[in-house]
């Protein structure tokens, strides 16, 4: 499903025109965005958990030329599903 596919989805189930779903979405992302980029969790409940965790730095090789390579740390996004989510794809 694409982002377009999915504002029409929330138009159609809301009640509300897709300009309005789409503003909604855009809010909720740039909301999750902001609250991971400073460290903190977002738990929805029923649906999953949005965190952030560190990649150790490490060792890689480049594919092209075969050379060793350091791969820096990192901080990435992580998500966890949530029980009533893992039950309704079931």
């Amino acid at each position: 499903m694409t982002k377009a596919e999915l504002i029409e989805k929330i138009a159609s189930g809301a009640g509300i025109s897709k300009s309005d779903a789409s503003k909604a979405l855009d809010a909720t992302l740039n909301a999750v965005k902001s609250t991971l980029k400073r460290g903190q969790k977002v738990t929805l409940v029923g649906f999953g958990t949005f965190s952030t965790g560190r990649r150790k730095a490490r060792k890689g090789r480049n594919p092209k030329t075969g050379q060793i390579i350091s791969i820096p740390a990192a901080k990435v996004p992580k998500f966890k599903a949530g029980k009533a989510l893992k039950d309704a794809i079931k």
